[in-house]
């Protein structure tokens, strides 16, 4: 997996899927509360006037010369739960990032959030 550190440091490349298709640019890493290690990233996906941000797992993805390579389909990526490109993630809504990924959702022991921006 990627150290938090260094994935921040590809915000603005590339994000390609399985297949080589770029599918947006990256925007920002979600850490996992739980173990503060990169879980999500959002993505820049749309036209230049409706721009959004869309939430990707990290599980499975690599980089390559310029690029981040996740383990999804450009079509699911761009179909997963959005939020603006200057808005938050509502508590509310993670379950439903997770979802559609058909990934388990547990919140934190105490109902904490289980995504944080870093």
């Amino acid at each position: 997996m990627f150290e938090a550190g260094d994935i921040r440091e590809w915000r603005g490349h590339d994000v390609v899927d399985t297949f080589g298709h770029k599918v947006g640019i990256l925007e920002s890493v979600y850490v996992d509360t739980a173990t503060d290690q990169p879980s999500y990233a959002t993505v820049t996906v749309g036209l230049p006037t409706r721009r959004r941000l869309v939430f990707v797992p990290l599980d499975g993805a690599t980089v390559g010369p310029g690029y981040l390579k996740v383990a999804h389909e450009k079509d699911t990526v761009k179909k997963a739960p959005s939020i603006d490109t200057d808005g938050e993630l509502p508590a509310d809504q993670e379950p439903a990032v997770f979802a559609h990924y058909s990934l388990d959702y547990t919140p934190g022991a105490g109902g904490e959030r289980r995504l944080a921006r870093r």
